[in-house]
């Protein structure tokens, strides 16, 4: 049972570090998109290819344009939330009651 107990604590803690490591990706997407970067540049192109696919995703099935304002980064953020709350913390419980 140890074993298992590890591995559920060792998920649920890549887990939250992949969570928390693509939330800050897409405040960083956010943020440029308020500015007018240039298309080319690398890191921008990582930034709109790792977050475009969720966000097309989200527009596909809400309407989330308010006036012009895209919230689907809003929603993936609410979700991202979501996850790291009741998922990880309920690895990590199970972990903790083996």
């Amino acid at each position: 049972m140890l074993i298992l107990a590890n591995f559920f604590m060792a998920i649920a803690i890549v887990l939250d570090y992949a969570l928390n490591i693509y939330m800050w990706i897409i405040i960083a997407s956010a943020v440029l998109s308020w500015v007018n970067p240039d298309p080319y540049n690398p890191i921008v192109r990582f930034l709109r290819k790792t977050t475009e696919p969720v966000f097309y995703q989200i527009r596909k099935h809400l309407p989330v344009t308010f006036g012009g304002l895209d919230m689907s980064p809003i929603v993936v953020f609410l979700v991202i939330v979501f996850l790291q709350n009741f998922v990880v913390k309920s690895l990590i419980g199970m972990a903790r009651s083996m």
